[in-house]
């Protein structure tokens, strides 16, 4: 499951892609190659290492393909929506493409979910599917869907193959569609018979004269930005994860260091920026800190690069910012002025925008001009030092769960993978690990998908072997895919997962105890545990771990990383009272975040 771009040199301005090393549909001693044949080439030309797949009777051509092909290694998963998060794992922690492949009807539909994710979340992997013969196509054959239908919502593009000939020059060009730009998911269907049918005159070049990704911004836009930030007095930067997908990280911190403005870091973008660095106020949004919650409503300028603006961060738009102006940096000219007035659009890649900013900033200083965030930068401290993230230990003595995140973070270090599930423990790590790196925090922000961590994780871990990947899960969580277990067992990947165990869904019944006078409807979960965690573990051939008391957290966290040669599950049983904090009620503005629970800040005294 990956891969590198197609040679970009040949692919500008989306003219046509070329696929590398075409032979005209022959193999190297002239003999016809199948359609099959051609794929599995022109996986292994644009660089695919890993394929995470589950075979059956429409691409039965493709996995005969692959018996004996060198230098790719196909890992069996035991349900597809677990190759498509392995992809996405794959993917978030290098930046390569991820692959996952799957077959006609119910594998395809499978995918749905993943690549729906991996849209959300601007992560590039490219899906193969199979499908029914071309003479069978809408005739209700059996397993047969319209994938690529289904599809189109929720890819970057969707592509329809029925002829052999097609294959290596759609294959290329899913890649380079999927990389470039901004990233995404693409999906290729190819019918079973274009996989068998012998290659004559293979098309070597796919025009796609509409897409024609932008690089750098328009000076103008760029001097504008600049003025704008030279002459504010309240300004922000406002970093997404675009940020981490562009590898810009080293420019994001340049020009925050280089100006002095306070940065706020999106879930997606946890790393982008250390978490340690005194100009970071956290993250914002509905389980943000307040001082990136306040940084925001308070300035009276927004810098937002490789963001979208999403609503868990602005809150009810009608309140967000109230007296700021944006500049908006972003590869996808559709996110700019999507959600807000926008009165400088910075349209490019986010790394070579934000230098092209700190050229132009530097050249302005150097000419005299001048700025002062001095009083700006004091309030944002003084919040940050006011308000910062903790969390009250259970009254009825049971285990905390933020505790159990932060010291994982700890013991594991800097350089661990953290792949989340979705829910409270999501939020909890990230709020409660230290990101200093990127690359180091997957999550699913965009979709929310429950069942992500664990798969992700084994993508992540396939990707790089040499680092600690935890999965942080919760119980509800793990129980949709927690059968990626045994593929990791047998294909001998080393993952950990820690499940936060609280006996129930846990954001679901902390939204019921909030606003639904508590009547816990469906969110709970059996306290005398079905499946007991530490023996599924042990029969998916991992260790499992229990753990119940702070006294022991530790301890069993040290005997999970001693363990490098199997899976290892932990079951951290904690408070099921725990909630979230800081909160900002869905739907309402910022200025009601709570930093506990009835407790909201007061900012009146730096008015």
């Amino acid at each position: 499951m990956t891969a590198t771009p197609v040679s970009s040199d040949s692919i500008t301005d989306g003219a046509t892609v070329t696929a590398p090393g075409s032979t005209g549909g022959r193999s190297a001693d002239g003999t016809p190659r199948t359609g099959a044949e051609q794929l599995v080439d022109t996986l292994r030309r644009v660089g695919v290492e890993h394929i995470f797949g589950l075979p059956g009777g429409a691409v039965l051509p493709l996995y005969d393909a692959l018996y004996e092909a060198e230098g790719i290694r196909h890992i069996l998963v035991r349900h597809e929506q677990g190759a498509g998060h392995a992809a996405q794992g794959y993917a978030a922690a290098t930046g390569k493409v991820g692959v996952c492949l799957a077959t006609s009807g119910p594998g395809a539909t499978n995918l749905v979910t993943p690549l729906a994710d991996a849209n959300m979340d601007s992560v590039p992997i490219v899906a193969i599917t199979g499908n029914v013969a071309s003479t069978a196509i809408g005739s209700d054959a059996f397993q047969e869907a319209d994938i690529r239908s289904i599809s189109m919502p929720v890819t970057k593009h969707s592509f329809f193959v029925t002829r052999p000939d097609e294959i290596a020059a759609t294959i290329a060009s899913a890649f380079h569609l999927a990389a470039s730009g901004r990233p995404g998911p693409v999906l290729v269907d190819i019918t079973k018979d274009a996989l068998t049918a012998h290659a004559t005159d293979e098309l070597r070049q796919l025009p796609m004269p509409g897409y024609r990704p932008a690089s750098v911004p328009a000076p103008q836009e760029v001097r504008d930005a600049v003025e704008l930030m030279l002459t504010a007095r309240r300004p922000v930067l406002y970093v997404g994860g675009g940020c981490i997908r562009a590898e810009a990280h080293e420019q994001v911190r340049a020009l925050a260091e280089l100006t002095g403005m306070p940065v706020v870091t999106t879930l997606m973008a946890r790393g982008a920026f250390p978490d340690s660095h005194p100009q970071h106020m956290g993250m914002p949004g509905m389980h943000g800190t307040v001082s990136a919650v306040a940084a925001l409503q308070k300035s009276d300028l927004i810098v937002s690069l490789g963001a979208r603006f999403d609503d868990r961060v602005t809150g009810a738009k009608d309140s967000f910012a109230p007296g700021a102006k944006i500049v908006h940096a972003d590869i996808d000219p559709a996110e700019i002025g999507k959600n807000f007035p926008t009165e400088v659009g910075l349209l490019g890649d986010a790394r070579s925008t934000i230098q092209l900013l700190i050229t132009e900033w530097t050249r302005r200083t150097a000419e005299g001009a001048t700025y002062d965030y001095a009083a700006w930068n004091a309030r944002c401290r003084g919040w940050k030092s006011r308000y910062p993230l903790g969390y009250d230990e259970p009254s009825d003595g049971a285990l905390a769960p933020q505790y159990v995140i932060e010291r994982l973070g700890v013991l594991a270090g800097p350089d661990a993978i953290f792949a989340s599930g979705v829910g409270q423990h999501q939020m909890w790590a990230s709020q409660f690990i230290g990101y200093e790196q990127p690359r180091r925090w997957l999550n699913s922000g965009g979709l929310g998908t429950m069942g992500y961590a664990v798969p992700a994780a084994m993508g992540a871990k396939v990707a790089m072997p040499g680092s600690t990947v935890w999965a942080i899960d919760g119980d509800g969580c793990f129980q949709m895919t927690n059968q990626e277990l045994a593929t990791c067992a047998v294909e001998g990947i080393p993952i950990k997962v820690a499940i936060i165990n609280n006996a129930a869904l846990g954001m679901v019944k902390q939204w019921q105890a909030l606003f639904y006078s508590e009547r816990f409807s469906a969110s709970q979960l059996p306290s005398a545990q079905i499946p007991d965690f530490t023996t599924l573990a042990q029969a998916y051939g991992c260790v499992g771990l229990r753990c119940d008391t702070r006294e022991d957290v530790d301890r069993t966290i040290e005997q999970a990383m001693a363990v490098d040669d199997q899976p290892v599950v932990v079951d951290f049983r904690v408070s099921k009272d725990s909630m979230v904090w800081p909160m900002v009620p869905a739907g309402t503005s910022n200025d009601a975040i709570q930093h506990a629970r009835d407790l909201t800040p007061d900012f009146g005294e730096d008015e």
